[in-house]
């Protein structure tokens, strides 16, 4: 409820002040609009370089080969074992 009141009565005093000093107002408007525009230009400039960057790093890399050839010889040995092992599992049961 305190912050309910505190901000109801910052916004009163705000409007208060810039009713008042509203040519200050403007002034510092004016002032603030270009050094804001140029921070956020630079900001925006400094982030989209630093993604081209990192699409750069990507393209660079070379694709690795997820499965080496030693693995997947390892992998088809080890099926045509279990292969075999069910053929005679099979004959066993017959």
């Amino acid at each position: 409820m305190k912050t309910l009141i505190g901000g109801a009565v910052a916004a009163v005093l705000g409007l208060i002040g810039v009713s008042v000093w509203f040519s200050e107002f403007l002034q510092v408007l004016a002032g603030v609009v270009p050094i804001m525009l140029l921070l956020g230009g630079g900001l925006a400039l400094y982030l989209g370089f630093d993604e081209l960057k990192d699409t750069w790093k990507k393209d660079e890399a070379p694709a690795a080969n997820p499965v080496d050839t030693d693995d997947s010889e390892k992998y088809k040995q080890e099926i045509d074992d279990l292969k075999k092992e069910i053929e005679t599992l099979k004959a066993e049961k017959a």
